[in-house]
């Protein structure tokens, strides 16, 4: 049988090549239970996945008298189409793929492809991470919270090496014995499709063992972790997030993620999620803010309250007239300190005020008395008229809607056309005839 194609059947069953056809059922019925996808944690899913069709993939060929000798004979080349083998309804060509290379060592001659473990240009248990797998997830927290700072408390759930057996997973005295699944390597590759017809090659811990290489006997196995070497234990944890934070920033809580023998435990990493605001958008240490007036207010000025600070502190504004200013829509005005806090600082960035005049509503002038004191009291400005010879008074209408113009009409100036076709297509397109 040819070294290429070897992958023992027998073994990943954890049989021997003698063993009868119910004891091939029962092993493959256990295998099943404790490597289906659905069982296990997302993370550790894609692992599941292959072992658990390796342990299909075995126990049709084994269960089957006919197959199995082939197997015996000939090994898994004997099921390999471009031999002109073949298995019918038996496992499909990405499990084949898998067991014809999932035991040998490429070095550089396969792109892709990596060494495995403990063959020739593969990693030994010695490349084992040092350090346990990290938690990351997300985290929101409001505008307030990121202005203020914030402190919370939160109970956490992890793996602790069992102190019983102080991580060896056996009693006092017990030997344990090479695993099985990873050949007591503590580490082993698995294949992971990452195109149509493209699969790389990856080496990972064994979630077997641990990445330890070694198993008890379930006889010998400690008693309160059960051979698991860790057991479950809570923790209080507190969060700390510093004035100024800003989205996307990461809160480590070093060594704080599970735990396993002969490994630094992981951290786990919280990402901060900004959530939006009603009032204040944010940008770096500056805050952006609407300014809403009056018309009135516009023209003389004002001294009031315009918001609600994210400290609770009601900002005021004291905009005099004389001065000449007017207050126009989209003008901006600058409050400088006013802004986020700024990390490891008492700086502060700035506040930016978006001028929004709201106009009195249609009706609100009663009678001519009140127009002409409206014109008495405004300046008298003067539009210069384009007046031709022949001059002729229309009639107009009010509300009339920009979207309206050119409808229909093929023409890409027509309304919003170009705003509609940024929306929906990520910039302006140019038609091609």
């Amino acid at each position: 049988m040819n070294d290429v194609d070897d992958i023992d059947l027998y073994e990943v069953l954890g049989i021997t090549s003698g063993a009868s056809k119910a004891e091939i059922k029962k092993a493959y019925h256990k295998a099943a239970l404790s490597h289906h996808p659905d069982k296990v944690v997302e993370e550790e899913r894609v692992e599941a996945e292959i072992r658990f069709k390796s342990a299909k993939q075995a126990y049709e060929i084994l269960y089957d008298d006919e197959k199995r000798h082939l197997y015996d004979t000939h090994g898994m080349a004997a099921f390999d189409p471009s031999r002109g083998g073949g298995m019918g309804e038996g496992p499909d060509i990405d499990d084949i793929f898998a067991s014809m290379f999932g035991g040998m060592g490429f070095g550089g001659g396969m792109p892709g492809m990596g060494g495995m473990g403990g063959m020739p240009g593969g990693p030994g248990p010695r490349n084992v991470p040092r350090k346990g797998r990290s938690v990351e997830q997300e985290y929101q927290v409001t505008l307030e919270e990121l202005y203020k700072g914030k402190t919370t408390k939160f109970s956490n759930t992890k793996n602790v090496v069992c102190q019983t057996c102080k991580g060896s997973g056996g009693k006092p005295g017990a030997k344990p014995h090479d695993c099985s699944v990873c050949n007591g390597r503590g580490a082993k590759a698995v294949l992971r499709q990452v195109g149509p017809g493209l699969v790389t090659q990856e080496t990972v811990t064994c979630s077997t063992c641990s990445g330890s290489g070694k198993l008890f006997k379930e006889k010998e196995r400690c008693k309160k972790c059960k051979g698991k070497k860790v057991n479950e234990a809570k923790n209080v944890l507190e969060l700390y997030i510093p004035r100024g934070a800003r989205q996307g920033d990461r809160i480590v809580l070093a060594g704080e993620a599970d735990q396993l023998p002969d490994q630094e435990p992981g951290d786990i990493i919280f990402t901060l999620e900004e959530a939006p605001h009603d009032v204040f958008e944010r940008a770096g240490a500056d805050l952006r803010a609407e300014l809403k007036v009056t018309l009135v207010e516009a023209l003389v000025g004002f001294n009031r309250v315009i918001l609600t600070h994210l400290d609770g502190r009601g900002i005021q504004l004291h905009v005099e007239q004389p001065n000449g200013k007017v207050l126009r829509p989209g003008d901006v005005l600058k409050v400088p300190g006013e802004g986020m806090p700024m990390k490891k600082s008492d700086a502060k960035g700035d506040l930016y005020l978006v001028v929004d005049v709201e106009f009195p509503e249609d009706g609100w002038l009663k009678n001519d008395e009140a127009i002409q004191k409206i014109k008495d009291a405004l300046p008298a400005t003067t539009i210069p008229e384009d007046k031709p010879d022949d001059v002729e008074e229309v009639e107009f209408e009010f509300g009339a809607d920009m979207d309206d113009f050119g409808a229909g009409s093929g023409d890409p100036r027509a309304g919003n056309e170009w705003e509609d076709d940024d929306d929906e297509q990520g910039g302006p397109q140019c038609a091609t005839q």
